[in-house]
């Protein structure tokens, strides 16, 4: 198994800028290690570890003389969104980028394009993956159950919104970056196609803004479904199509086709209809070799029970028993929580 840089064993971790909700998380992460939350990236001794969120910008001198670990939500995250600060149970560090910045090769591609696979690990992810299909598990679990494909033959596409100030966007689309561009581009390569569009669950909460003329998707569309939840949508359709969306990662691993437009982490492996190839990756790998590295290998895992760390099966018993506690329903709480974010972080 090939070696990505040490995230993880170290005596002391320098964490710049973390919100106070988080903090118990990033501590979870670095189990017997001493965090340093600091406010000013100066404060990093040389040759310390500096723990950062996303893409996060730093200072060149300072780039220079840390080892900079970059922290996202993994893939399988939490039931509720992370836009309302709801605690999460998958995080990724990557000590070379992050996982959705495309113009360099993150830990992940680098295991991606590197790892030799033992039959013993990719039966793990294979029946990983079963069971998160079976149990309808997606990286937010929210929605309404029930929607229905229209009837008729023809041909069903997906088309998930996404945030168009997020940096997956500014990092992994080096065409086109804006939803409606995607459905317009969608729209004219299948004009005979029933057209689904679900905007970004951040949107629809009102806790980020929409796409520059998002209100118009339903011109290039045949159905837009707001609060539909994303597994039903996923096993009703034919087919998915992205800019750089963990939708199209899910829609894989229920074996439906997949169309990028960007460059997401999970395209350039031959498992994805490329539009806009990435010269790094050359790779061709299995579907559940995909799932092994981005699912068992990448990512860690954060129980809300003990706070400790977690393997991948026991993390999807918790998800699951989280989701039935939940019922499926917004308490009437967070929507007055909601309003305060709203007023106070404002929709970016």
């Amino acid at each position: 198994m090939p070696q990505r840089p040490s995230t993880r064993s170290t005596s002391v971790v320098h964490a710049l800028d973390f919100s106070t909700w988080k903090q118990n998380a990033v501590r979870q992460c670095f189990p017997g290690a001493r965090i340093e939350f600091i406010d000013n990236a100066a404060d990093a001794p040389a040759g310390s570890m500096l723990a950062v969120w996303g893409m996060a910008s730093l200072p060149a001198e300072v780039e220079a003389r840390v080892k900079v670990l970059r922290i996202e939500d993994g893939f399988l995250r939490s039931v509720g969104l992370g836009a309302d600060l709801i605690r999460p149970m998958s995080w990724v560090i990557d000590g070379r980028g992050i996982y959705y910045d495309a113009t360099r090769a993150s830990d992940l591609e680098y295991l991606l394009a590197n790892t030799v696979f033992d039959s013993a690990l990719v039966q793990r992810a294979s029946l990983l993956r079963r069971r998160i299909v079976a149990e309808r598990l997606t990286k937010y679990n929210v929605g309404l159950s029930g929607w229905r494909r229209p009837a008729g033959p023809g041909k069903v596409i997906l088309v998930p919104g996404q945030v168009e100030s997020d940096a997956s966007l500014a990092y992994g689309a080096p065409a086109l970056r804006a939803n409606i561009a995607l459905l317009q581009a969608v729209r004219k390569a299948n004009p005979a196609a029933h057209v689904v569009y679900k905007p970004h669950p951040d949107v629809v909460a009102r806790l980020r803004a929409k796409g520059a003329g998002e209100d118009e998707a339903q011109r290039w569309c045949d159905q837009v479904v707001a609060d539909a939840d994303m597994a039903d949508l996923l096993m009703a359709v034919d087919e998915v199509h992205v800019l750089t969306s963990l939708t199209g990662f899910e829609a894989l691993m229920r074996d439906k086709p997949v169309t990028c437009y960007g460059q997401p982490f999970y395209s350039g492996w031959g498992l994805t209809i490329d539009l806009t190839p990435n010269p790094r990756r050359g790779r061709r790998l299995a579907l559940d070799e995909l799932v092994a590295v981005a699912l068992i290998e990448y990512p860690l895992y954060l129980s809300r029970e003990t706070d400790e760390l977690l393997t991948p099966e026991q993390a999807l018993d918790e998800l699951v028993t989280w989701r039935a506690r939940t019922g499926g329903t917004l308490p009437w709480w967070r929507k007055i929580f909601r309003m305060v974010l709203r007023r106070i972080v404002g929709v970016r």
